[in-house]
Formats: structure tokens, C-alpha cells, sequence
């Protein structure tokens, strides 16, 4: 089978850090692939934050993870101090993509590509729900909603 090949912006426009903890450490000795889901999560969220918004309230909706790839590139183990960087991509009218560069500060090596594909959800109703004007304008300034 061929392996997923993600394409990445040059330019992110958020980055966080986070540091791999023992319990993040799996049988093979390294970062496990469920715990880098838990990690680029942990990474989404602190963007979100930085916008002042939550996983629950982005202009009165929510969101809700729709599909997740993650490629990894190289090894991390205990105590590397790993480097998210987060944007934004491919909007449609109802979600867009988070995209991530994973990469490990003290080798400058990367460590995982990945991307989680959104859709805004109204909890309350249970149904999707198209973008919030106010997520274009902090997170998305320079892109023009999608209407149609």
C-alpha cells in the first residue's frame, strides 16, 4: 500500500509546545500513535484558545473532528520538547482542514505531518453547520468564505 503523502502550507500561522511524557510512550520505547491524536488535539485546542475561541463555542456552534491522517516521519521519545505548528486549509462551507508540522525541537527533525479535517457543528440541534463569519475573520482574513 502507498503511503499518504500530505501537503503542507509554507507558511503556519501557530505554533505550541509540548513536551513527550512517559505515559506517551508506548511498547516499541517510542511516542505512540494514539498519543500523537491526543497531542496534535492538545495542539488544536491551544490554537483555538489563542483566537479566544473553544472546541464548543466558535461563534455560537461548535466543532467536530470528520477524518485525521498523521504521517510520521521520525521517532520522539521521552522528554523531546515537540513543536506544533497549526494552520488552516482547503475551507469548505461547513469545515476546513487543520493541518500540522510536527517537528522535534532539540534534532530539528520532524517528527509527524498531519491534518484533521473539521466540520462546525450546532450541538444544540445536532447538525452541521456552515463556518462562522467570526472564525474567518480571526483565523482567515485573507480567505473569502465559501458560499456555495
Amino acid at each position: 500500500m502507498a503511503r499518504v503523502n500530505l501537503e503542507l502550507p509554507d507558511v503556519f500561522t501557530f505554533s505550541t509546545h509540548l513536551t513527550v511524557r512517559v505515559s506517551d510512550i508506548n511498547y516499541g520505547n517510542h511516542l505512540g500513535n494514539d498519543r500523537m491524536i491526543s497531542l496534535l488535539h492538545e495542539a488544536r485546542l491551544r490554537y483555538l484558545h489563542n483566537y479566544d475561541f473553544s472546541e464548543f463555542n466558535i461563534g455560537g456552534v461548535g466543532l467536530m473532528v470528520t477524518d485525521i491522517v498523521v504521517s510520521f516521519v521520525s521517532e520522539s521519545f521521552v522528554a523531546d520538547r515537540l513543536t506544533f505548528k497549526v494552520g488552516i486549509t482547503d475551507f469548505n462551507k461547513y469545515g476546513c482542514d487543520f493541518v500540522y508540522l510536527v517537528v522535534n525541537e532539540s534534532q530539528n527533525k520532524v517528527v509527524a505531518k498531519a491534518k484533521t479535517g473539521i466540520v462546525f457543528f450546532d450541538f444544540d440541534e445536532r447538525r452541521i453547520s456552515r463556518v462562522p463569519p467570526v472564525f474567518y475573520e480571526r483565523c482567515a482574513p485573507d480567505v473569502t468564505p465559501v458560499t456555495e
